[in-house]
């Protein structure tokens, strides 16, 4: 689920931490930088792990700084397809059941991947598994705040970079850039398909 990512990159340290030891302050600067933010194709920032290589720093001419390219590894969430997570239900929606590991929100168990068969309850907002038993069938319903086991079965990267709108396009695309803009810049896609997966609550002894 979280694994060490090794990252290079220039470090501006302001004169005002000049005081500090160069490598708190390069710590610093990257957690503040890096922390609780997806990177395009490698995944959600951490926390730095360590710092592995300090070049040459140096001051620019107008700028009281330094800059000083760094080496270091970084703590990423970034799981593995086929690897089997628990999270918590935090809603659900026609798109599926939305689940939280609290840390991270974007992740998401489309309908084709429930336990089959499966069905939109609308009045409850919630999905329903229709479970067969020799007695006859079984809701048991998905509600928001249980925990699920799920498996990771595909992940989705979208750049959101912002990018200068195009001066023959910018008074037509409006609402398509805004929507842009709230898409979520990495998603998990999550199965429950198979016996052993679900909510913990269907498969704990009695």
């Amino acid at each position: 689920m979280f694994v060490l990512v090794e990252m290079m990159d220039t470090v501006r340290i302001p004169p005002w931490q000049f005081e500090m030891k160069l490598n708190d302050s390069i710590a610093e600067e990257l957690n503040k930088k890096l922390a609780n933010k997806v990177v395009y194709n490698v995944g959600l920032c951490i926390c730095l792990y360590d710092i592995t290589k300090l070049e040459d720093s140096y001051i620019f001419p107008g700028d009281g700084a330094s800059h000083t390219k760094v080496h270091f590894r970084y703590v990423v969430f970034h799981p593995f397809l086929d690897e089997i997570l628990i999270g918590e239900i935090k809603g659900c929606s026609q798109d599926g059941v939305h689940v939280s590991l609290g840390f991270f929100d974007d992740i998401v168990i489309p309908p084709e991947s429930l336990q089959q068969p499966a069905k939109f309850d609308e009045a409850e907002q919630v999905w329903v598994w229709e479970y067969e038993t020799e007695e006859g069938a079984h809701d048991l319903y998905m509600d928001t705040g249980e925990e699920i086991r799920f498996r990771i079965v595909d992940e989705s990267f979208v750049d959101t970079s912002p990018t200068g709108p195009s001066s023959t396009e910018a008074s037509t695309s409006g609402a398509t850039e805004e929507v842009q803009k709230k898409e979520a810049p990495y998603t998990l896609v999550g199965s429950i398909s198979e016996p052993g997966l679900g909510l913990l609550s269907w498969w704990t002894n009695s």
